[in-house]
Order: C-alpha cells, then structure tokens, then sequence
C-alpha cells in the first residue's frame, strides 16, 4: 500500500525500560511521525515526506517519488493516519523475527495503521484503508521501507491507483478521471461520458446527491483487479465496478467508478453510454443502499437507469434470459444476491442482471417511477424483517405476489408464452 511513513529519532533504550518496553509511549511515538507525515501530504511538502521513506530502500524510495507525484495533483482536503497495531498484532515479518526485528541486523517494525483521506468535492466523508507497512532504524532514526511486507501473510489493503505508476488527472464539469498507462483522450472521453451521464442518472433518482463522480481508469485488468481487490479472472467481461461501501450504518462511503480497459473500449458510444449511467447510478443511490437492499434491487435498478429513454426492445437487452425463456426455463424466483457473485456462472450473472431490470421495468409499467424510487428508498431501511413489509407499504402486494406478477412479465416480455 501507499508508503508513507516514517522518519524519527528515536534514541535506543537504556536500561531495563525504555520504548520498547512501553507499548503506549512507542505508539504515540509512531503516531506523532504519522502526524507529520500526513501535514507532508496535505501540504505538498515533498522533501519531509520523502525524508521519512528508507535511504537504503532504493526501489521503494523511487516508486515513492512516484506516488507523492500523484498525491500532489489531487485535490485532498484531508489525510490522516491512526496507528491500530505494531508488531506481531500488525503482522508477523517475512524472515520469522518478529513485529520488533530485534536479531541481528537493523531493527524492523511492522505496523498496521488506519488511513483516512477525502478527495475535495467527491468524498462526502473520508474514505478508510488500511496500511501495513514495514519501519527500519538506521542510525538511531525509523524509516518506512517497505509496504509488501504483510502481503506475505496476506496482510496487504487495497491498492490505490496512485500506487500503480503516473497518474494523469482530467476534470470535467461533472467527474474527475484518473488513468494510469491511458492516453490522454480516452480519459477525456471518460469525462465526456460520466458528464453525460451525472444529469440523466439525476432525472431517474431526484433525492439529494452529490452529483459529480470519480472515475479511475488502469493500464491493464491486472491493474484493474487490484483496486478492487480481487481476482483478475472475476471482472473479465465487465466494462466498470463501481466500488464503495453501503450507506445506512455510519460507515464510510467510497465511491469510485472502476473502468475496465479491456472491455470499456470495446463498447460503441450507446454501449458506453448504458454502463456509465449504471455505475453512475450506483454512486447517487449509494447513501440509500445498505445490506438490508436485495441486489435484483440494487442493481437492476442501476439497469434501469441505464436503458432508461433506449428503444431497445427487451429480448436484445435481456438476450440470455429470453434463451432460458424460451428453451421453458423461465426464472422461478427473484435471484438471489449470490447469483451476482463476478467469479460465479456467467450465463446465471447474466440472468440475474436481466431479471433485476425486468422487475424494475415491470414496477414503472405498473407503478410509476416515482414508486421505483420509493421502493429502493425503503429497502434500505428493511433490516430483519425482510422485503415482504417493504413491498407491502410502497406497492400495496406482498413479496410472493409481486414475485409471481414478475414470473408472468418476464413470460409475456421475452416471449415465452
């Protein structure tokens, strides 16, 4: 993860006590470096934040360079760590010699600490991550030398995009775009694309909103898989991801929407149109989406947004489903939110996306937008008690009726009798 970290003197004990023996006093001590180092980043002092990363560290400190480059043009307007762990509680170090390193050799550290930081105008509240990082002493003064060293024990958070190599920045009146290895004007197409897409996305959903979007943009699916912190194989085929964490229980939303180069561009203008306006989606509605929202909900209503206004007749939007339709296989319930699962079947993913925006195609048909609305709106707010009470109050049928008029729409639509 991101290396930042930590130069201080740090004389050696004497005697029986000292830091080492005090884990209060070397934490704050830590913190304090911390501290510094995140005035270092705010204040685009680049000397003391590379004043704190190892001399000995030659690779690291040049991928350093890079990334304090990366944090210097963007707009943050908060960064901050806290300490949570040292030592063997943070992780254990790859050679076996424990979170203090006192063998032989320079003494080593390992330390777990929280990150928070906030993109100016795009992050309602900080975002939260998680840094492992490794600390040398040299001379009497601790350095961060490297950030991979808890990957070995599969300690590692997520990776950042300013980690992966030069960043290049793009506004545009709506999003921020961020690429690495990608030509300037395809990220200005981005742009172009996500600008369009902030106004149409506001017409379907009129609760309040930010309304301007972040969109990152990898070299590579390699590249892409590590932002999201998953297998490369689980998002082949999808043209974007939209990242974040639900809304609706005080925890941090992080809303990025994720391009994936290998299939984004392969898409026509429509096309790009359709799955920007769907990520797009996803981030306004992000403050009413909680575990308790069902993702036939969730995301075929981000489906809906999408084809929102197209002519598209329903068995090319749904062509896998109107297969299954047709060969007598119609769905026999709702699908379920591990039928969404990227690294599962890919013709049952299919089938649930198509199934999502069916439901919600049928609820306009016969309820309005504004009751679509109503409904995501409430589902946040489920809990224990389910869909059913939900459905109930905003469509006046229960789960099982409107499952079945469901069953039947997606029968009549895809013409299977």
């Amino acid at each position: 993860m991101l290396a930042v970290l930590i130069a201080v003197l740090l004389s050696s004990p004497s005697g029986c006590g000292g830091p080492w023996d005090d884990g209060d006093a070397e934490r704050g001590l830590l913190q304090a470096v911390l501290d510094r180092q995140a005035e270092a980043v705010l204040t685009g002092d680049r000397e003391a934040y590379l004043a704190t990363v190892d001399p000995r560290a030659d690779g690291y400190r040049d991928s350093q360079r890079t990334v304090f480059g990366n944090l210097a043009r963007l707009p943050f307007d908060h960064w901050s760590y806290r300490v949570t762990g040292t030592g063997d509680e943070a992780f254990p170090l790859p050679d076996g010699k424990g979170g203090d390193g006192r063998d032989a050799g320079p003494r080593r550290i390992a330390v777990r600490a929280e990150l928070r930081y906030r993109v100016e105008g795009y992050d309602p509240v900080p975002v939260r991550d998680v840094e492992y990082l490794t600390l040398t002493e040299r001379e009497g003064r601790w350095y961060v030398s490297s950030d991979s060293d808890g990957a070995a024990g599969g300690r590692r958070g997520t990776q950042q995009l300013w980690e992966q190599g030069r960043v290049t920045v793009v506004r545009g009146e709506r999003s921020l775009v961020l690429g690495v290895g990608r030509p300037e004007f395809d990220l200005r197409a981005l742009a172009d694309d996500a600008d369009r897409a902030v106004p149409a996305v506001g017409a379907a959903w009129p609760r309040a909103w930010p309304r301007r979007v972040l969109v990152q943009a990898p070299a590579t699916l390699e590249r892409m898989a590590g932002l999201l912190g998953g297998p490369p194989s689980s998002y082949r085929g999808i043209a974007a991801v939209t990242t974040g964490e639900v809304g609706g229980r005080g925890r941090t939303p992080a809303e990025r929407i994720v391009v994936n180069p290998e299939a984004y561009w392969l898409l026509g203008e429509e096309g790009r149109r359709i799955v920007m306006a769907h990520e797009v989606a996803h981030v306004a509605t992000r403050a009413h989406t909680t575990e308790s929202t069902p993702m036939w909900l969730s995301e075929g209503f981000a489906d809906w947004v999408g084809y929102r206004g197209t002519d598209r007749p329903s068995t090319r939007i749904a062509p896998v489903l109107t297969d299954a339709v047709r060969r007598g296989e119609a769905p026999r319930r709702l699908p379920t939110d591990e039928d969404f699962d990227f690294a599962g079947d890919a013709d049952r993913l299919a089938r649930s996306y198509e199934g999502g925006w069916l439901l919600c195609r049928m609820v306009v048909a016969r309820w309005g937008e504004e009751r679509l609305v109503e409904l995501y709106t409430a589902a946040g707010g489920a809990g224990d008690d389910g869909m059913d009470p939900v459905v109930r109050e905003v469509l006046g049928v229960g789960m099982e009726e409107l499952t079945e008029s469901w069953r039947a729409y997606v029968r009549q639509e895809l013409g299977g009798g």
